[in-house]
């Protein structure tokens, strides 16, 4: 009887091996048992041809049935189905074009199969920080950026512009090339770490940066890691990082070979009785006011609602206003737009009109000692309606979560009563510009006239890149990174084409990659924006012929050309050459201006920012 058995299960483990993934399947259909059964190899997304009949029994299968063959999921691995080309695919997909990248020891081997990818570019930078600015400001104009540096040395050094792309909102895949896979777990020091065998301290910096971090030093669960990653990075609107180990990135694995399933992010719903119940509350709040006003903020963008903001101006009738991070997301064609929201420092006759309001509703706003200008915005929370993007505030009273800040615009302007009021006070006081600014004959150019002349050369395909300072179109208003603009620049520049001291290697990227922007740079010859808060000798820096150095940068390769300005009329000159016989080529135009000109808004704007600092400590 032990022989039946071990006969029999002997022969069950056998059929069992025959028929086990990743071998062929065997599934019958009913039928008559001498009818030939048909054997299909199937692959994801593809059937191929019938195999050779059989008529023979399988276990688990009824012995009167058609016995089909079908194939498992276990595709041919071929070389280039290996995990830096799977990376590559799957960045493409999200929208990615261009990667920008520092190369260093651990990831060279990953930059050669990201290169490989035809419908990838590997835009080389100056330094991790640059490239890190670039994917920032590439994010910014296409819905993605990417980078790629080396473990440590180059993660750390991007890191700076990681923190500013979470603090804007921006989805930014954050690749590092790490260490050997072998290495981990065995106690050893490795170079481009701090000198412990530990190799998580970046890993524990970009925790609190990023809102996923994948560390792939295994094959087995790679593509789960870089397909989780990249779809959070999407989901989230955050930055994400994605270590690699050195040695994994050509080495050829199963899961590469298939296809890749399309990246599907489930739709963010509203809670339809909160929502309802928010509308409810506002709309009876709001068409009790008598001059409400809007103002728009920087969360706008995550939560895709500029069109729906837009729906709610055109049906309310209520003036429109931005907060300084929000320019750009609000379109200042709209009929009943009145200006930039900032305190003391606003547009003219914008503050008067939103601080007279007795309702305000602040769409994705961001209040930070920046954009309240030193916490002295003269608002009254018991007037304002917070809508945020996934949560309605309203006034003193309830708050409401899980509400989606496109569905509550466009359900809230179906239910108020058109009222102009507030637009039609900013009818009687506004008072259009008077006699333009002028500078006279070789008077030193101001700030002003400066402002006035690129104002007059914008049109609506232009985009500003404003760097933190003088400039007062604020990119990068919450974190405020000092020489941010210039990767920005590169970045976004390369994804539209399909403090300069801090970043000025990376003009050399955008000589490379072709790029014809216009870059004004105002030197005067220190950090006016810090002297500004709190003056010191700290805030004096050996001047640069910045003119020279662009020059040297070009040397002979690629279209460029510079000029020096110090007059009105040079400017004059300068800006009609950059627009017309050399609108092919990066302009650089360096602006001298004297080291204590700056507008008035800068002035007032330092005086409340240093109060707010300066503040004592609360008594203990």
């Amino acid at each position: 009887m032990r022989d039946l058995v071990a006969q029999l299960t002997e022969a069950a483990l056998r059929r069992w091996r025959e028929v086990r993934l990743p071998r062929r399947i065997l599934l019958r259909k009913s039928g008559d048992l001498n009818t030939s059964s048909v054997a299909m190899d199937t692959r994801i997304g593809s059937v191929d041809a019938a195999a050779e009949p059989t008529a023979k029994s399988v276990l688990g299968c009824p012995p009167t049935a058609h016995c089909n063959h079908i194939a498992p999921s276990a595709p041919v691995v071929t070389p280039e189905a290996n995990l830096g080309r799977h990376l590559a695919r799957r960045l493409v997909q999200v929208g990615v074009r261009d990667v920008f990248s520092v190369p260093g020891d651990f990831n060279l081997t990953l930059l050669d199969h990201l290169i490989a990818e035809p419908n990838l570019r590997l835009i080389g930078c100056c330094n991790e920080l640059n490239a890190g600015y670039a994917a920032d400001g590439y994010a910014r104009a296409r819905g993605v950026g990417a980078c790629v540096v080396t473990f440590t040395v180059g993660g750390l050094s991007v890191l700076n512009a990681i923190a500013g792309a979470y603090s804007e909102n921006l989805p930014l895949i954050c690749i590092v090339g790490g260490p050997n896979s072998n290495d981990y777990g065995t106690n050893r020091v490795l170079h481009h770490t701090v000198g412990l065998p530990d190799f998580s301290q970046e890993l524990r910096c970009f925790q609190t940066v990023t809102c996923f971090q994948a560390v792939v030093n295994n094959l087995e669960d790679a593509h789960e890691l870089i397909d989780t990653a990249i779809s959070t990075a999407v989901k989230e609107s955050k930055p994400v990082y994605i270590s690699i180990s050195c040695n994994l990135a050509a080495i050829s694995y199963p899961t590469f070979s298939r296809e890749p399933v399309p990246f599907s992010i489930a739709p963010k719903l509203s809670n339809q009785m909160g929502l309802a119940a928010a509308v409810e509350a506002t709309a009876e709040f709001l068409n009790k006011a008598v001059k409400p006003v809007i103002v728009g903020g920087p969360r706008i963008r995550v939560a895709k609602s500029g069109d729906a903001l837009v729906e709610l101006a055109d049906a309310s009738g209520y003036p429109v206003a931005v907060m300084p991070s929000a320019k750009g997301l609000v379109p200042e064609h709209h009929p009943r737009f009145i200006g930039t929201y900032w305190g003391a420092v606003s547009t003219s006759f914008c503050a008067e009109i939103v601080e007279s309001a007795d309702a305000y509703v602040f769409v994705g706003p961001i209040f930070n000692d920046y954009s309240s200008v030193g916490y002295s915005l003269l608002l009254k929370k018991e007037k304002a309606i917070i809508v945020q993007p996934d949560r309605v505030v309203v006034a003193n009273g309830p708050a409401f979560g899980c509400v989606l800040m496109k569905d509550f615009l466009r359900a809230l302007a179906k239910r108020l009563n058109k009222n102009s009021t507030a637009y039609e006070n900013y009818q009687r006081i506004f008072v259009p510009d008077g006699q333009p600014l002028q500078c006279a004959p070789k008077e030193p150019l101001r700030v002003n006239v400066l402002f006035r002349h690129i104002q007059n050369m914008l049109s609506g395909d232009s985009a500003v890149i404003a760097e933190t300072g003088d400039s007062w179109y604020e990119f990068q208003m919450q974190y405020g990174s000092i020489g941010w603009s210039v990767g920005a620049t590169l970045g976004y520049a390369q994804a539209v084409k399909g403090a300069k001291r801090v970043t000025a290697q990376d003009v050399s990227t955008m000589l490379r990659c072709g790029q014809n922007s216009i870059i004004f740079l105002i030197n005067n010859g220190g950090y006016t924006i810090e002297v500004e808060i709190h003056d010191g000798p700290y805030n004096i820096i050996k001047n640069w012929d910045y003119t020279a150095l662009v020059d040297a940068i070009h040397n002979g390769e690629g279209k460029c050309w510079t000029a020096k300005v110090r007059y009105e009329e040079e400017l004059k000159e300068a800006i009609a050459t950059a627009l017309g016989p050399k609108q092919d080529c990066l302009c650089f135009i360096e602006i001298i201006v004297h080291k204590d000109d700056t507008s008035k808004e800068l002035l007032e704007w330092g005086s409340r920012v240093c109060s707010a600092n300066s503040r004592p400590p609360n008594p203990q």
